[in-house]
């Protein structure tokens, strides 16, 4: 439906901050230390210098992403309802709240229109606030009406450049925890520039610039940064609580922007959970980011108003289990070998057991079933047999959420950032089984302690934690695509702290009986550098050639459908179709919909697969009934969805309303013995056909090759 077509014309090293770890005053070459006045001089010159190239390369990318979206779209030149055309399926719907706040009358009218809405979803009203994630879009509106900026920057400009901003954020916080993670900010500069040449995988925002996710995960990695800094040893009280209050700040905000943060989170809870069984991070650090996660999610389910799907999150049930389950089990850290490891499996079921309890409880006395189409879901996906539900197959059926491809690692490793990754990750695997053992043993064998003093200095607190941070985030994107800007990003942190690390080329050359202190150095610092002139070299031509080619937004279908809506239907039209139109309509036309892409909520997923009967096997007047319950005046039909042809059989829109209706799929093929031939031709064929039987319940009032949009008959 939317295309894109071409336009028509008319060096350096700098010494290692001053990191403390296990080794800050240990001399092992026996060398007087350096006069500390001068090395504190360097250490600031240092940081000064790494923190001008963080901010430096965080507008960069900035300013690359806008680029690229201004020359892909020609963004400044298409007229308006084109640029909104461009916001596809459900970031249109989001960005027409930001719309509608600036177009109120007044502040206090456009919270009431969000708080009372009645055109998102006809014959109800819902609270927007409550069900979306949708504050960002409420504070940005309110900021752009109080400042005096509207003469000189349009409402659109101001949104997509506070989302091109906060790639800027992304981008220093991802820097930041490779340095603090290396001890160098050479590591920080090869995190960002791997993050900007592997932008294929790592970011997605110049084409959607209004998903949640790209609202989120910029507070995702200044959280991920906060943390990396708290599980630093030898914190002043004082360092300590301001990190946890960052923490917290980062917390709320990444759950207030997405509404898949309690399943991020639970991710990020696991990897502390494991750590900790392992007695490899502080217990009481543990602790206070269990209950930061517990407090933020409540704080963001206050102010959406209650909403039931985050009371009833595993993350609430799983990090309130891990607590009682310590206050039960308190000597579980205790004893040895053989001891410990019954008692860690004990605490793992139990703590288990919990989860599931709570769980059970909070969403039997909240009659809760919002998230139930994402078990109904994973079960699916992960061979808990087969199933015909309408909801899980639609999320199966979808590239974005089936297994990361194959060419996404040949990509990567064009880079050599998942050649470096995967070497930093097996190196670090290996000392965390070997030191996990160590601790679970409790030996205090002086000579074994000597032998492994090496890798105890290769992963600090911080280091594991990325550790098991990647491998779990890893996991989630192997099994499902949409998710692996999560673990890509991350990825370009932990292979530069591998590549920049003193401890892990120490121990690489203590292994080939190789090391000494200036080797170490040399190594340290020269292998980073030859990887960014790599880097350079090779990406450089590439990134000035995609900056130099222009082309333009291109969809006048679409453009012609929504011009015809808002000139000859009246502004209280209900309109029905698909769902990712929708979205549209409501952003360009601003006409009521029968359904739309947040498909967290029962009711709503119901709804939808009624009005998809349109694209099934089901009589004229049943179809008519069905999309008049809901108050519709006119129905939208896509060549596109009708004739489909992106998806393979089984997995078309119309093969699943087909299985879910208990009818044989078209098409050659098998089909499971129980299904049967229907009654009735497809629908959103035979309308096109002016039978009798349609033309009385529906008249044809616009048509191009894409769209066919029908007025319905109001019988009484």
């Amino acid at each position: 439906m939317t295309t894109i077509r071409q336009r028509r014309v008319g060096k350096g090293t700098e010494a290692a901050e001053d990191q403390p770890s296990e080794e800050t005053n240990v001399k092992p070459d026996g060398k007087v230390p350096p006069d500390p006045s001068g090395g504190k001089l360097w250490n600031i010159l240092s940081i000064t210098v790494g923190g001008i190239v963080a901010i430096s390369l965080g507008l960069l990318t900035s300013v690359y992403v806008a680029t690229l979206h201004e020359n892909d779209l020609w963004f400044s030149n298409i007229k308006e309802v084109e640029r909104e055309i461009s916001f596809r399926t459900e970031c249109g719907l989001y960005y027409s709240y930001y719309k509608q706040m600036i177009q109120a009358a007044s502040i206090q009218q456009g919270l009431h229109g969000l708080v009372y809405d009645n055109k998102t979803e006809s014959v109800r009203t819902i609270n927007i606030l409550e069900r979306m994630n949708v504050y960002q879009e409420v504070f940005l509106s309110i900021l752009y009406r109080i400042l005096p900026i509207q003469q000189y920057l349009e409402p659109v400009y101001f949104y997509i450049y506070t989302l091109f901003g906060l790639q800027a954020v992304y981008v220093i916080a991802l820097y930041v925890t490779s340095w603090l993670l290396s001890g160098t900010w050479l590591s920080g500069l090869l995190a960002a520039c791997w993050y900007i040449t592997n932008r294929v995988d790592t970011t997605r925002v110049e084409f959607t610039i209004p998903l949640r996710e790209n609202w989120a995960l910029p507070f995702f990695a200044v959280q991920v940064a906060a943390i990396t800094y708290l599980l630093r040893t030898h914190l002043q009280p004082a360092q300590e609580k301001l990190t946890l209050m960052a923490i917290f700040i980062a917390t709320f905000l990444f759950s207030l922007t997405w509404q898949f943060n309690q399943f991020m989170m639970l991710i990020q809870a696991l990897a502390l959970f494991i750590l900790d069984c392992l007695d490899m991070l502080p217990t009481a650090k543990v602790t206070w980011l269990y209950i930061i996660q517990i407090s933020g999610l409540l704080l963001v389910c206050v102010l959406q108003f209650f909403n039931s799907m985050i009371l009833g999150s595993l993350l609430i049930s799983f990090n309130v289990s891990v607590l009682i389950a310590r206050t039960v089990q308190k000597n579980l850290k205790k004893g040895g070998l053989l001891n410990r490891l019954g008692k860690l499996i004990l605490h793992v079921l139990l703590v288990l057991c919990l989860t599931l309890l709570i769980n059970k409880f909070i969403k039997k006395i909240l009659n809760l079933e919002s998230d139930e189409h994402i078990f109904k879901f994973l079960k699916a996906k992960f061979g808990f047999g087969a199933t015909r539900d309408f909801d899980a197959n639609l999320y199966l059926c979808e590239e974005a959420f089936g297994l990361l491809p194959l060419n996404t690692f040949s990509r990567l490793s064009s880079t050599l950032l998942f050649y470096i990754y995967g070497f930093v990750l097996f190196l670090l695997t290996v000392a965390a089984v070997i030191v996990a053992f160590r601790n679970l043993s409790g030996s205090n064998q002086v000579q074994l302690k000597e032998k492994m003093e090496e890798y105890t200095v290769t992963l600090k607190p911080d280091a594991a934690y990325s550790l098991v941070h990647t491998v779990l985030f890893g996991c989630l994107a192997l099994s499902t695509m949409r998710m692996k800007y999560l673990w890509t990003s991350h990825m370009c942190v932990f292979a530069s702290f591998g590549l920049c690390s003193t401890e892990v080329w120490k121990l690489i050359l203590k292994c080939l009986h190789l090391y000494t202190s200036q080797r170490t150095q040399v190594i340290k610092y020269s292998i980073p550098i030859i990887t960014l002139l790599y880097i350079s070299f090779k990406f450089w031509p590439g990134i000035m050639d995609e900056l130099s080619e222009l082309r333009e937004f291109y969809d006048p279908d679409t453009v012609e459908l929504m011009n015809w809506i808002k000139s000859n239907t009246p502004n209280t039209a209900v309109f029905a179709g698909s769902m990712q139109l929708l979205a549209g309509v409501k952003l360009c036309t601003g006409r009521t919909l029968t359904n739309h892409p947040h498909y967290e909520d029962k009711n709503l997923r119901e709804r939808t697969k009624q009005i998809y009967q349109i694209y099934a096997k089901r009589a004229p007047a049943e179809v008519h009934g069905i999309l008049r319950s809901f108050g519709t005046d006119y129905v939208i039909l896509e060549d596109s969805i009708c004739y489909e042809r992106r998806h393979s059989r089984g997995c078309r829109l119309r093969d699943l309303l087909d299985v879910a209706n208990g009818h044989i799929m078209d098409g050659l093929g098998e089909n499971e013995p129980d299904l049967k031939p229907s009654l009735y031709p497809r629908f959103c064929e035979e309308i096109k056909k002016d039978l009798p039987s349609y033309t009385m319940h529906f008249t044809r009032v616009f048509q191009n090759k894409t769209f066919h949009v029908y007025k319905l008959a109001k019988h009484k």
